[in-house]
């Protein structure tokens, strides 16, 4: 095989987008939706500091976020079991616009509010996280069973462009053109995001439904706790943020250990370039069956890049490694993905998308809080390098104890087995076009 091709094999499935014009919609949607909420995701901090001046204002804004994203995660979740999914994307993204609407005519005003800031945050919070688990477990719908690796790895580069486009466009509307421009671009997103859910088919639930309540919500968390596959897809993604992630400590290792403040945006942006490259280069996921095994690798891989990361002498190195774990990292993402969405009953895809939200909720938020203590306790470089050494403990044990989690495969998994066939019976349409 000449290098040609085996770059060829390396590039990424794009056959999704190609081929079903619901998954483009859904694509795109998404990725003006991240885009818009990382312009607003500057802007809110921005502007609080600004009319306060107290850091601790700034972060009382992610604990007025928290409980709303837990709460509606997995009500939002429940309610997507319930209701036309793409209903509930439509009206959550006329929810979120109506909220960005008072946020900008806040801004534009003489004298902004702040208390009024903190209450739309958390407005924006709860229709934010009453929306994914539908457009997550709408996702698996829109293409071919065979098709959600490559799916899943688009949806990643949709989210992986927001991240890094998005606040750049907000730093430079709030420098040049003021803060209510931030929000006024975000609600022109999210209106044209709104339109392209619009311009879906409908996709009504093939089977009996369950009402969202207290008790649906249990049964979500009952069958993930109860099936070791899954539960090895959070413990291995809570276990990597928990103790590896390096992010608030950025700003220290840019001014106090390298003295090169300048460089801190390029350490915030290092793992997602990492990210897009691993993600443009992804064809051969969609050849990978042993998904618990490569969650394991790449989650290791990870910390062990970032433990590498607080080792390294040199602010470039620690970028590289920082790369590194980015790509890593997306890997990881990529085959956790692929296990919900091709094992997960549709009848419980979208409790099960609010149940993941609780580990991105709480992985990182734990995170911060270790990172920042070991730090202060002994040091910047030694929080981040011990935390991705105790990442690769973590995700090894995590293996050890589940072994239906490392062994998994997708050929045989009676999971993954069954969702197949129900889809074969169910007569598989995508949309083409």
């Amino acid at each position: 095989m000449t290098w040609r091709d085996r770059f060829r094999a390396m590039r990424m499935d794009v056959t999704p987008l190609r081929e079903s014009r619901d998954f483009r919609l859904l694509f795109l949607a998404g990725t003006v939706f991240y885009l818009g909420g990382m312009v607003t995701y500057v802007a809110i901090p921005y502007q609080i500091y600004t009319l306060t001046g107290s850091n601790f204002a700034v972060g009382a804004i992610g604990l007025v976020e928290l409980v709303p994203l837990v709460v509606f995660g997995l009500y939002g979740g429940a309610l997507a079991d319930h209701v036309d999914r793409r209903r509930l994307l439509i009206w959550t993204g006329v929810a979120q616009a109506g909220f960005t609407v008072v946020l900008a005519v806040n801004a534009f005003g003489d004298d902004p509010h702040v208390p009024l800031i903190f209450v739309v945050a958390g407005l924006l919070a709860s229709s934010s996280a009453m929306q994914r688990p539908s457009r997550e477990a709408l996702m698996p719908r829109t293409v071919r069973h065979d098709q959600i690796t490559a799916a899943n790895n688009l949806t990643s580069l949709g989210m992986q462009i927001g991240v890094l486009v998005g606040p750049a466009i907000g730093g430079l509307l709030v420098a040049y053109v003021g803060i209510g421009w931030c929000y006024t671009v975000d609600i022109a997103g999210l209106g044209v995001a709104t339109l392209m859910f619009v311009l879906m088919r409908p996709y009504p639930h093939r089977a009996e439904t369950t009402p969202p309540s207290l008790a649906g919500i249990r049964d979500g968390l009952r069958y993930a706790l109860g099936r070791r596959d899954l539960l090895g897809t959070y413990l291995v993604d809570i276990a990597a943020m928990l103790l590896a992630l390096p992010v608030v400590l950025f700003p220290a290792l840019a001014k106090e250990v390298f003295a090169r403040p300048e460089l801190l945006g390029l350490l915030y942006s290092a793992e997602t370039v990492g990210a897009l490259v691993a993600t443009a280069l992804s064809g051969w996921t969609t050849r990978v069956h042993l998904h618990g095994r490569a969650i394991v690798i790449a989650a290791a891989a990870y910390g062990a890049c970032v433990g590498l990361a607080g080792l390294m002498p040199s602010i470039w190195l620690v970028m590289l490694f920082l790369a590194l774990s980015g790509a890593a990292d997306m890997v990881s993402a990529t085959f956790r993905g692929t296990v919900w969405n091709q094992t997960i009953p549709e009848t419980m895809r979208g409790r099960l998308a609010g149940i993941e939200m609780l580990s991105y909720s709480i992985g990182p938020l734990g995170g911060q809080v270790r990172a920042g203590a070991v730090a202060d306790l002994w040091s910047v470089r030694g929080s981040i390098a011990s935390g991705g050494f105790a990442c690769i403990a973590g995700v090894g044990l995590t293996a050890l104890a589940l072994r239906d989690f490392w062994t998994y495969d997708a050929r045989t998994d009676e999971h993954a087995v069954a969702e197949r066939a129900a889809r074969a019976l169910a007569g598989e349409q995508v949309e083409l076009g």
